[in-house]
């Protein structure tokens, strides 16, 4: 697993190798932990500033009420938007934590009055800017055997 989520791309072969297996077992080991889903797909990182959104937002959201019908209508409305790159529902204070992605201050502005606020049932926005990123983990720690 830390070889492929290090590499993503690397080739059955290679990955045999690395892990001190033939090729076949490891082909089915791979398959395996795919049909179980802990592979769940395979992507490219991409730098967020490189491709022009360097600006992070985090945003505590306080909804009015928390009925079925209220969640549902806020769930399916952040699913719709892009530059919500993480949606989290959270104990606390806050009901959820989304993590935004914006080209500028003006890009949150046009986010934040265009579609954050047309949501029903928001009772609060909180929001935070990251200034900086002291970890960010894209590899999942190895469990013991």
């Amino acid at each position: 697993m830390q070889a492929l989520q290090a590499e993503g791309r690397l080739t059955n072969q290679d990955l045999s190798e690395r892990v001190n297996l033939s090729p076949s077992p490891c082909l089915r080991r791979v398959r395996m932990l795919e049909e179980q889903g802990v592979i769940k797909g395979y992507t490219a990182v991409v730098d967020q500033k490189a491709w022009g959104l360097p600006v992070t937002i985090f945003i505590r959201i306080k909804l009015e009420r928390h009925g079925d019908a209220a969640v549902s209508k806020f769930e399916k409305a952040i699913q719709n938007m892009p530059q919500v790159v993480d949606c989290w529902l959270m104990t606390g204070r806050s009901d959820y934590l989304l993590r935004v992605i914006a080209s500028d201050l003006d890009d949150y502005e046009r986010f934040v009055r265009r579609e954050l606020q047309r949501v029903p049932g928001i009772a609060s926005i909180d929001t935070s800017f990251a200034y900086g990123s002291v970890k960010h983990a894209q590899v999942l720690p190895v469990q013991p055997a």
